[in-house]
């Protein structure tokens, strides 16, 4: 017993606060709630169930560690409760090789959502050739309710392979809409959205829009980085433009309060969510039912063993849990 309040004392004295350390978007009330027991209530997302509000956003594949990593999630999203976009899907648009690496849906079961992913400049030239039906048969095969679109005109830009776009993403994405009944979900890759392209997405039929803000992983950084030095140097800037989570809630927020006719009605906020509290004031700072994504921090989990990525999304589920007891939202 000694020994134990001695160990305490020392802790206590390593354990001061500063006044600027203060996490500030919350008030904390220790009053009304017992601890949380059991899992969060289930809602519905996407047309399915989720037991957490939690989404694992789009990684890669195509490597024999992206196939690890993918079952790794896929397992993660079957025993906690959760929906998941697949990395970009365009290397078995015509080759096998790697089709086990996205074939997860033996792995997460059929209850919960599970996106195929291409990018917008794909979309394009399928529609230009009129195949989509491709895309059909792409969800088909590896048993999807959907597709994520990712929009990624700097990535593209940037890349020595890219795709240059002959049409704006907005149109390309009516077209769309206009030929399929599939659903869609539509993203940035790391530097997320201004108000005017929001505002036009909120207005199509959408499944949801996610962020992929910035403050995460920005893949036009991640294509200059493969550059030569001369060409990173002067381009780098334009690197660092975009709009964070927080901002686009804002924006999101404003175009449901002020502009008839919006179409989209759920959201996925990824981009820079680094802890649980910010994917739990995000979520609960929007006007539309939302989820919070991530993408590297379940990348660098789930390249371990299982159990490393299971005690790591355990957490997020019971952090999100304590905050729902004892944290509320500041009034602006």
């Amino acid at each position: 017993m000694e020994e134990r309040k001695n160990s305490h004392i020392k802790l206590a004295l390593n354990s001061q606060t500063l006044k600027d350390t203060l996490d500030d978007r919350f008030d904390y009330e220790p009053m009304f709630s017992p601890h949380p027991t059991g899992q969060p209530e289930p809602f519905e997302f996407l047309g399915k169930k989720q037991k957490v509000p939690l989404w694992i956003s789009s990684m890669t594949g195509g490597t024999k560690m992206a196939g690890i990593i993918n079952r790794n999630l896929a397992r993660a999203c079957h025993e906690f409760g959760m929906g998941m976009g697949l990395g970009s899907c365009r290397i078995i648009m015509d080759d096998d090789t790697y089709f086990e690496d996205f074939n997860v849906r033996p792995i997460i079961g059929d209850e919960y959502p599970l996106y195929a992913n291409l990018g917008i400049a794909q979309i394009e030239e399928y529609l230009e050739s009129d195949t989509l039906d491709r895309v059909q048969t792409l969800l088909d095969r590896l048993r999807a309710d959907g597709l994520v679109v990712h929009v990624n005109p700097l990535q593209e830009w940037f890349q020595p392979e890219g795709d240059h776009f002959r049409n704006a993403p907005i149109d390309t994405l009516n077209k769309l809409l206009d030929k399929t009944d599939f659903r869609i979900i539509v993203k940035e890759v790391g530097q997320g959205m201004g108000p005017e392209s929001l505002r036009a997405l909120l207005k199509l039929p959408l499944e949801a829009i996610e962020f992929a803000a910035y403050g995460g992983t920005n893949f036009t950084l991640l294509e200059l980085e493969r550059s030569a030095p001369a060409m990173k140097e002067f381009y780098e800037p334009v690197t660092t433009v975009g709009h964070t989570a927080g901002e686009m809630i804002l924006l999101a927020n404003h175009v449901m309060e002020t502009e008839p006719g919006i179409l989209c009605k759920q959201l996925i906020i990824s981009g820079g969510i680094k802890t649980f509290l910010d994917g739990y004031y995000l979520v609960k700072k929007s006007s539309l039912p939302a989820i919070y994504g991530q993408a590297s921090s379940f990348l660098r989990h789930a390249r371990e063993d299982y159990k490393t990525l299971q005690e790591y999304i355990g957490c997020q589920v019971n952090g999100w849990q304590l905050a729902e007891a004892y944290l509320k939202i500041k009034e602006d």
